[in-house]
Parts: structure tokens; sequence; C-alpha cells
């Protein structure tokens, strides 16, 4: 895909993009962001309603868990495999929400995306105002991953369950998450040039909004 970033900027003046790592409440912002702002919510996972083709050529991540035949197969892999296919899915997520964010952003409504798209690019299509990291600590990000009653963490809990050795399961899908949550994503997501809000357990839903609204100007 040819991405002329610069019209894509012009297009984003009223997109507002979350990302970081898990469990550190991007999509907790981003649906409350939309209530209080008049908005559209892009939660976790919206660039599942893509209306486009997946074809294992050019989205082979994506494809895998659409093609997958023994879903026990995806909590075997190991952490290296897993890491790989998260990076991979992440880029094709990107790709989609950018063929998908202009006509949501057409609307004229201020738009909240819980976002896949890469700090490098959110660079070229954003300005700092408009980006913000949302980081947990490693331990909170790897331990609570299935404390979420959402479908498809539950969904892989009870594949796990039904392993041979349930517990060696657990814990190989531990390092997975570990993984992709270590000290470099986080530094890396840290250090990556937008603003961070580090989720903090004493202050309530309320106080990180207002947090979030002050980095996004919109507590004027």
């Amino acid at each position: 895909m040819n991405t002329n970033y610069d019209i894509l900027k012009e297009k984003f003046k009223n997109v507002y993009f979350i990302t970081g790592l898990a469990y550190a409440g991007k999509s907790t912002m981003v649906k409350r962001l939309a209530e209080k702002q008049g908005g559209i919510a892009c939660e976790e996972n919206w660039h599942d309603n893509w209306d486009g083709q997946l074809t294992a050529e050019e989205f082979p991540a994506l494809c895998y868990t659409r093609d997958l035949v023994d879903w026990h197969d995806f909590v075997r892999r190991t952490p290296d495999e897993y890491a790989q296919w998260i990076k991979d899915v992440s880029l094709e997520c990107e790709k989609i929400e950018l063929m998908m964010l202009p006509e949501i952003a057409a609307q004229g409504k201020p738009v909240f995306v819980d976002t896949n798209i890469a700090p490098e690019t959110l660079h070229k299509i954003s300005d700092s105002d408009h980006v913000l990291i949302m980081l947990a600590t490693i331990d909170i990000s790897v331990k609570r991953f299935f404390d979420r009653p959402d479908r498809e963490k539950q969904f892989l809990y009870r594949l796990m369950l039904e392993e041979a050795d349930p517990q060696a399961a657990l814990d190989n899908f531990r390092k997975c998450l570990e993984k992709i949550n270590s000290q470099e994503n986080y530094d890396y997501y840290k250090n990556c040039g937008f603003p961070v809000i580090y989720r903090d357990e004493n202050r309530t839903i309320e106080q990180t909004l207002a947090l979030v609204e002050k980095s996004f100007k919109l507590d004027k």
C-alpha cells in the first residue's frame, strides 16, 4: 500500500490515538472519551469490522487465526513464535486501520482510537497532542491478562485448562505474555516521543480521564 502520510495527517485532525501495553486502560479511556466528547469510539479490535477481503498472501498473521483448525495449537506456541505473531498482526492491523480511518474521520465527529498503529507511523500522521501512550507495569500486564471477562481471553484460558498439563500450558502462555510485555517493549513506548500516562491503582477512572483530556487538550 502506497501511503501519503501528509494527506492522512490532514484527514486525521479530529482523530485521537491511544496505544501502549496491555491492561493500561486504553479501551476504557477510548469509550469514556467518546461518550463525554460526543465522538466515535474505536475500541479494542475495532478493525475486525473491516469489510475488505483477508487473504493469506496479504495478511498471513490475521489469517492464521481465521484458518486455524485446532485452537489448542494457538496456546502451544513458544514465546518467540507468539511474540513474532503479535508483531506481524500489529503491522497488518495498521494497514487496515489506515484504510478504515479516513471514512470514519470524515463523519466530522472526534474519533478516539485504541490503535495498533506503530509510534513511528503515528509521528507521520498525527500531532503529539493527538497521540497518547498508556502503560501498566509489566507485572500487571501479565498477571491480570485473564482477569477480564471478554470472550477471547476466557476462551484461551479454557483451552489451556483442556491441555494434558494445564499448569505447564498456563506457564508457557504467561511466558508469551512476558515476551510481548517485556521491559524492552515498555521502554520502547515510554521513549517513543509521545506523552505517557502510567496506570495508577490509586487513581479513579475519572481522574485518569481528566489526565487524558488534558493531554489531548480537550479539557477546555
